[in-house]
């Protein structure tokens, strides 16, 4: 195969496996050290205490995305973009991933956490075809137990350590910070509303 024939191979692959979004391959540990531009958090001034208020107002946000219109909410604004369904989707289960995350840390030494593949969990567990309701009820569970779990933590256990399989490292503090980006960015892709 020819370079082009290779980059179409590969474009095409990578469209088949993530249903036609480009998968997110950038490292965005970088929102530790400054706010970001997109969204407008100043990640590196989030307070340990402000976490979990901040998950339970970022999930009644998705909570009022989720109420609108279904089928508007299963359409993608543009080629290679999640709908607001997915986004939702995707919310929720980092909602659930990250609380797995954190008690890994508070309850073992260093662990190294099991990879995740976002895209792949997009297409496997068929994030369009979801039910808004549905979504709205398990996202505001999911919140809610992160919430709490965070709200549980005291003194040293802050610091605490985890590691992803890609050399980024965490204190229980630090990974309370990069986590609620996450959430706060993919509300401010969908509703274009600043923090």
């Amino acid at each position: 195969m020819s370079t082009s024939e290779n980059a179409t191979a590969a474009t095409a692959a990578t469209d088949a496996v993530a249903g036609g979004i480009v998968p997110d391959t950038k490292d965005w540990t970088w929102v530790l050290e400054r706010p970001c531009p997109d969204c407008g958090l100043d990640t590196p001034g989030v307070g340990r205490g402000d976490v979990a208020g901040m998950i339970r107002a970022n999930a009644d946000g998705w909570l009022a995305v989720l109420a609108g219109d279904e089928e508007a909410l299963r359409g993608r604004p543009g080629p290679g973009v999640w709908s607001d369904l997915e986004y939702a989707c995707h919310v929720r289960d980092v909602f659930r991933l990250f609380h797995v995350r954190l008690n890994l840390m508070l309850d073992r030494d260093d662990p190294l956490f099991p990879n995740w593949d976002q895209d792949e969990t997009a297409v496997s567990g068929r994030y369009r075809e979801q039910r808004p309701q549905v979504v709205a009820g398990e996202l505001a569970e999911a919140a809610e137990a992160l919430a709490a779990a965070f709200e549980g933590v005291s003194g040293e256990r802050w610091q605490r350590t985890g590691n992803r399989s890609d050399g980024a490292r965490f204190t229980v503090e630090s990974f309370s910070r990069y986590l609620i980006h996450d959430p706060v960015h993919h509300l401010f892709d969908v509703t274009g509303e600043r923090v």
